[in-house]
Formats: C-alpha cells, sequence, structure tokens
C-alpha cells in the first residue's frame, strides 16, 4: 500500500461515527448490512451515515452492492488487511518482543483463517 492511501484510509477511520460504522461492517462478514439496519444498529441518522459510508468508500474500506432496492454496504477485507500491513511492516526493528501483542492478536483471529474449524 502506498502511503497517500494508508493516509486516506487512516483519516477516514479518524471519526468516531466512521470507525463505528466500519467495526459494525468488518463484524457482520461478507453478508453486508443494508444502510438502514447500518443506521438501526448505530443510531446514525441518514444523511450523516451516507455522508460517512461514502468517505469511507472513497478511502477503500466499504465496498456497495445493490439487492433489489437496497444497497448492501461490507468491509472491503482486502483493502483492511492492506492497511493492517503497510502499518506493521517494519515493526520490531529485529525485536520481536515488541510485536508479540500483535501476533497473539492474530492467534485470535484464527477463526476467521479460510479452512479454520469452528
Amino acid at each position: 500500500m502506498d502511503p497517500k492511501a494508508a493516509i486516506a484510509a487512516l483519516s477516514a477511520l479518524a471519526h468516531p461515527g466512521r470507525l463505528e460504522v466500519f467495526r459494525l461492517l468488518v463484524r457482520v462478514g461478507e453478508q453486508g448490512m443494508a444502510s438502514g439496519e447500518i443506521a438501526r444498529a448505530t443510531g446514525h441518522v441518514p444523511q450523516t451515515l451516507s455522508g460517512n459510508l461514502a468517505i469511507l468508500g472513497h478511502a477503500g474500506l466499504v465496498a456497495s452492492r445493490r439487492e433489489g432496492r437496497s444497497i448492501i454496504y461490507t468491509a472491503a477485507y482486502g483493502h483492511m488487511s492492506d492497511l493492517l500491513g503497510f502499518l506493521m511492516e517494519d515493526c520490531c526493528a529485529g525485536k520481536p518482543e515488541i510485536c508479540a501483542p500483535l501476533a497473539d492478536m492474530v492467534a485470535k483471529a484464527a477463526c476467521c483463517q479460510p479452512g479454520a474449524v469452528q
């Protein structure tokens, strides 16, 4: 990921409402949520939610698709992974103990790995 894309993504997430929406979409998974459901779950008014979703979309963190009369929003997991990789690529400076807590977080997310048994 290039620094400009990372800055755009981090800027989009640097807002309480957008961060809440993004984390909700990450939790819901690939099926995503319609904007009305997101508004009900977060308590955001439709106009504010629409703006927040647009900003997250322009930053590449959220994707959308039309299903009938609804627009379904999903987290863009590939872009999220790229951002996390960008933030971690220079980690540790030869001292693995610095990043050990992050390795624990990755292990906890093993349930999300393809082929994982739950």
